[in-house]
């Protein structure tokens, strides 16, 4: 058996390391640090994060899924 190893999702806990906003994005640099970024500065610093990351997590789609603001009126 192999084992594979999977980064965890990001939480609403993990915080941007440049703005304290919530994480998006997780880099895993080639040297074995990690770096979070909101959907802001991960697109701000895309290019140079590209070339010093072995893994790049973007999650920043959640941003724009179609889960409603609020629950229906028979939900809440």
């Amino acid at each position: 058996m192999t084992a594979v190893l999977t980064t965890p999702p990001i939480t609403a806990a993990e915080r941007c390391d440049r703005c304290g906003a919530q994480a998006y994005v997780r880099v895993l640099l080639a040297s074995g640090g990690e770096l979070l970024f909101c959907a802001h500065h991960g697109r701000e610093h895309s290019a140079r994060l590209r070339e010093v990351a072995a893994e790049i997590h973007d999650q920043s789609d959640r941003l724009t899924s179609s889960t409603p603001a609020s629950a229906p009126d028979g939900e809440r």
